[in-house]
């Protein structure tokens, strides 16, 4: 493991060895992710991407843990990384304050300082551009329409400031003009997505929207989002993923909420810009806000960290419920309390605080329903319970959500009301959901997990020379080559490496922060976690059985090759190609070690 840098010093190896050591990743991944334990392995619901079925794997053993539905993988110090948004240097030492350990560092490499050299540049990049934004809609005629907008909207002077609010105006290279001005290389601005590039040159992002910036917890600038002043879409424009940027782990107003949230231990989830002003505007300053996208795990831990439960706050219509349906599942998995308040209808945040004292907004907070006593009254209000078959459709979909309440009291007591609002017995209850855990159990998991699985050959044999020395011994002298390839040949050769110099499964864990490829780390988190890396096996059968394999796959390659030979010129390059291919298969076979 390399030394990692932060600021103009880097971490050493030892003290982050020390660190790793310290701290269990079953604990660490706990604290954001409900485990179970399963086998060898401890499971849970990625925090990475949706999903419904547990396909996210923590192996305590190797101290690795593994996705198998999107393949994120890594150690504890790749799980902080990924779900906190954090370098390397920064999930270290945020560890590090955990177990009381002190860092000392030293000063960076010529590459850690070209690195770091990249992220400040890239800071500095959209520092420029939300002063240039601000700047228009302050000073620049430009930006008079929006300085009127805002005035109608009570969202000028003080506010504006507070949220730093710009306006790019309609040209094709007000920004452009300005960054090269100030001396950036617009490649670099290209990666942000503040400017893009065409066949007639450079052009700016935004053009004729008031400017919102979005800021990371430290209240640095990180991305944008623009707003028409009129009803023409698209309403809003968001900065894409950028090296600086990740949506799904980003909420609008965090930093300018964190110093309430840590006082009322309370969050209200919002879904608009304006909505988040409204509120802060009106004291209410423990708000954050959806980036343009739906609520995800990621951000349901991010919230889990900093307060004991939330407050949801969405549109009344369609989309809203849904939205808030969908939120309430992923506090339920983080097993966060949520609640839902509602506003009269017709009204948002902003309407409603317009011609409403806070004190009313209030009132509603504190009515505010737990949300899944919303979605079982959302529910019956959308299918009333008046025959057989809606009761029966209204179990099916209350079901889903139904199992995932942690808590037996709050559970036993769910099943009674929702059992007297609709008329039935909690024995026909028990019975519909036990039809359907027999009869529609998803399999969504085994299915992920089969389109990951790759080759499992060359997987089990790369389990075998983790596990076993006899079983590294027999396949170099079989030569990898003969064994492996792509991947898994690059991945072989730095296992035997790796235990050619120790037998510790913890160097395998710290193999992860070596490989640069992502198709090989993702390869070799998966096969670490996987439990069959563990179980006790007659190693030498399973190594027959691979290259038995190996031969087939090699003898079906050659006949199909052999096949193809007879259909081309035999003067051609291609005939004397597919010769040199069959060629290399029949002795890579003729080498195999049985």
């Amino acid at each position: 493991m390399a030394e990692q840098h932060r600021g103009s010093t880097v971490i050493p190896e030892d003290k982050v060895r020390e660190v790793a050591e310290r701290l269990s990743i079953v604990d660490v991944v706990s604290e954001y992710v409900p485990l179970r334990r399963a086998g060898a392995n401890y499971t849970g619901l990625c925090p990475f991407h949706a999903e419904k079925t547990p396909s996210f794997n923590v192996n305590p053993a190797r101290e690795i843990f593994h996705c198998f539905g999107c393949g994120a993988g890594g150690n504890a110090f790749s799980f902080i990384m990924k779900i906190e948004g954090l370098s390397f240097p920064e999930a270290v030492k945020l560890m590090a304050r955990k177990t009381g350990i002190e860092i000392e560092e030293r000063q960076l490499t010529p590459a850690d300082k070209q690195a770091q050299d990249e992220r400040q540049t890239f800071q500095r990049i959209n520092e420029l551009t939300a002063v240039f934004y601000r700047s228009v809609l302050e000073q620049k005629p430009e930006g008079a329409a929006a300085r009127e907008y805002l005035e109608r909207r009570a969202a000028s002077g003080e506010i504006a400031e507070a949220y730093r609010l710009g306006f790019a105006p309609d040209r094709s290279d007000g920004l452009v003009q300005h960054l090269k001005a100030s001396g950036i290389n617009l490649e670099s601005a290209l990666k942000l997505g503040v400017v893009r590039k065409s066949e007639r040159g450079w052009y700016d992002q935004f053009r004729n929207r008031l400017m919102f910036p979005i800021r990371d917890t430290k209240g640095s600038v990180i991305a944008f989002a623009g707003r028409v002043l009129d009803a023409s879409l698209p309403k809003y424009i968001n900065s894409p993923e950028s090296p600086l940027y990740h949506k799904s782990s980003v909420l609008f107003g965090m930093d300018m909420a964190l110093p309430t949230i840590r006082t009322e231990n309370s969050i209200i989830i919002v879904e608009g810009y304006f909505d988040h002003l409204a509120l802060f505007r009106a004291g209410i300053r423990n708000v954050v806000a959806t980036c343009g996208t739906a609520l995800t795990a990621t951000h349901t831990s991010l919230l889990k960290r900093h307060a004991a439960k939330v407050y949801l706050l969405f549109d009344s219509d369609a989309a809203g419920r849904k939205a808030t349906i969908r939120s309430m599942e992923l506090f339920m998995e983080q097993r966060l309390p949520a609640y839902v308040i509602s506003l009269p209808a017709g009204d948002d945040p902003d309407s409603f605080l317009a011609n409403n004292p806070v004190g009313a907004f209030r009132t509603c907070q504190d009515k505010a329903r737990p949300a899944f006593d919303f979605f079982v009254r959302s529910l019956l209000a959308q299918t009333p319970p008046d025959s057989v078959d809606s009761k029966v459709r209204i179990i099916d979909e209350l079901l889903p959500r139904f199992k995932k309440i942690a808590d037996p009291v709050e559970r036993d007591l769910y099943e009674k009301e929702i059992c007297r609002l609709l008329g039935i017995t909690t024995h026909a209850f028990r019975k519909r959901m036990g039809g359907m855990e027999l009869t529609s159990r998803d399999t969504g998991g085994d299915q992920k997990q089969a389109d990951q699985k790759g080759d499992s050959t060359q997987e089990t044999l790369l389990s075998l020379i983790c596990s076993y020395p006899e079983a590294r011994a027999e396949v170099i002298k079989s030569d990898i080559n003969n064994l492996f390839e792509g991947d898994y040949l690059e991945l072989a050769r730095l296992v035997l490496d790796t235990r050619a110099n120790s037998d510790d499964d913890q160097a395998l864990s710290h193999l992860l922060e070596r490989i640069e490829a992502p198709g090989v780390r993702t390869l070799l988190s998966r096969m670490l976690v996987s439990e069959a890396c563990m179980a006790d096996v007659d190693w030498r059968n399973v190594l027959e059985d691979c290259i038995r394999s190996i031969e087939k796959k090699a003898l079906r390659s050659i006949r199909n090759l052999t096949a193809q030979l007879r259909t081309v010129d035999p003067d051609s390059t291609e005939h004397t190609s597919l010769l040199h291919e069959i060629n290399d298969l029949r002795t890579r076979k003729s080498k195999l070690y049985v």
